[in-house]
């Protein structure tokens, strides 16, 4: 036997009908097996798909018994046979192995995936091993439906495709909480308790990994009107959560000649399409999530696309979260961020829908928003829904220069830093918007999982980064 694409056919495929009748070559992994008197049963499957292949090894098969034994659970395998019809009851289509040899053995004393069902929390110690289940193998295929989504979103609408720097030597979201790159031998620097000079690093300066693309792609956006990013970005937040990570995942348009208002409405759009993809096109993985994950999931998603996305002012949520009578374990006050629990209420109870928040007071928002005319609010927008809070954060950007130099000096930054980013202010500068949306939060949302480090293959947070 030989490897060919050509020749091999996938499980998915072959669960479709493919080769029908025919001799075909299947490769794959074990998901179980079980024996009998005259015949053995082995449920392959290659990840391609949810479901498995049924194998069928008759008495009179031309493989050898002692490489039948070696079939366990785990183990991978070559098998040529027919694709046939299947008499029982539980699939429809079998294949009628003819030759087969195991690729790889998995012994049954040490393969750590021997029983169906594992915790989430055993599964994230060997994340190698992980993607081979049904639960993780659903969520690998999820996100690449929902990535190509992304991009043929916004190449439907015009935006073309922008790749920001990983390393960065500006702090986007003036937090603070970004990760240092350098080549400086720091632990010899300290054991010689001598002065860390970064004019002698890599870059010549302090340089980190970034937190958001959006900056750079704000200067693109000033030249060719429609950008978006969707790479890495990276947040030292000393944070061990459910909801946090520390590299994840960003798509980030940038909008010229785009007010508040149209940012909402192409951030509303892409939002729905993401699901819309989806329930359409991963149909069997979203079943599962719906059976397994979080029943009437799919109900709910459901339900989004048909409602309308309400709008409503930072300050209208807060008068509306003091009159609803509830006891908050954060109390709402005007200039204090909304509480996750404050984001469920209005979704969950207050609209029983998404909810999109605007005008935010500016100090809790980044110093590049625009300024209201109050003077005290900025033309910010996050976009809520039920069980998860914000999906999408995003804002009318700042195009005055005198505004934008006294909102880089309110946060406490260093101008000359964004010497650069002012300068598109003062030449041909435009209104422009854009908005951020994590590809792990919308995952997360769609799939119905709870913990946001099993919607990424190799989750990096506080004291995790094995692989």
């Amino acid at each position: 036997m030989q490897f060919s694409f050509e020749q091999t056919v996938r499980v998915a495929d072959a669960l479709a009908g493919s080769g029908l009748g025919e001799d075909i070559s299947v490769h794959g992994w074990v998901r179980t097996k079980r024996s009998s008197k005259s015949v053995t049963f082995v449920e392959l499957n290659d990840g391609s798909c949810m479901n498995s292949l049924q194998v069928i090894f008759a008495e009179d098969t031309m493989v050898p018994a002692p490489e039948i034994e070696r079939m366990q659970t785990g183990a991978s395998l070559e098998v040529t046979g027919k694709l046939a019809e299947s008499p029982g009851g539980r699939q429809t289509l079998e294949l009628q192995a003819a030759h087969a040899r195991v690729l790889g053995e998995a012994p049954a004393d040490r393969y750590p995936l021997q029983k169906k069902r594992h915790s989430f929390e055993y599964l994230r110690e060997i994340a190698h091993l992980r993607a081979r289940t049904n639960t993780f193998g659903a969520i690998a295929r999820l996100r690449n439906t929902l990535s190509m989504a992304v991009h043929r979103f916004f190449q439907e609408y015009g935006f073309y495709y922008l790749h920001t720097p990983i390393i960065t030597a500006s702090d986007a979201e003036g937090a603070g909480e970004l990760f240092q790159v350098t080549t400086l031998p720091l632990d010899e620097l300290a054991a010689e308790q001598r002065e860390i000079d970064y004019a002698e690093d890599f870059f010549g300066r302090r340089a980190y990994l970034t937190v958001s693309g959006q900056l750079n792609a704000e200067i693109y956006a000033c030249a060719l009107e429609r950008v978006y990013t969707f790479g890495p970005t990276f947040r030292a937040e000393n944070s061990n959560t459910s909801r946090h990570l520390a590299e994840f995942w960003m798509i980030e348009p940038e909008m010229a000649f785009c007010d508040l208002d149209g940012n909402i409405e192409i951030a509303e759009r892409f939002l729905r399409a993401l699901i819309e993809a989806a329930l359409r096109e991963a149909t069997e993985d979203m079943q599962f999530f719906d059976k397994r994950i979080q029943p009437g999931l799919i109900a709910e998603l459901e339900r989004l696309l048909a409602a309308e996305f309400a709008r409503m002012t930072y300050t209208e949520a807060i008068d509306a979260l003091r009159r609803s009578g509830r006891t908050f374990e954060y109390t709402p006050s005007w200039g204090s961020d909304l509480q996750s629990e404050h984001e469920r209420y209005l979704t969950e109870e207050l609209y029983n829908g998404p909810v999109i928040v605007t005008d935010y007071p500016k100090e809790i928002k980044a110093f590049y928003m625009k300024l209201n005319d109050d003077g005290k609010t900025v033309r910010a927008m996050d976009v809520l829904v039920p069980h998860l809070g914000e999906i999408i954060g995003g804002s009318q950007r700042e195009d005055d220069l005198e505004l934008l130099k006294q909102r880089i000096g309110e946060a406490g930054l260093d101008p000359r830093a964004y010497w650069w980013y002012l300068d598109l202010r003062r030449f041909g500068s435009v209104p422009h918007s854009g908005f951020g949306l994590g590809f792990e939060r919308v995952v997360r949302y769609i799939s119905g999982m709870q913990n946001i480090r099993d919607v990424i293959p190799f989750p990096r947070a506080v004291r995790s980064a094995e692989f």
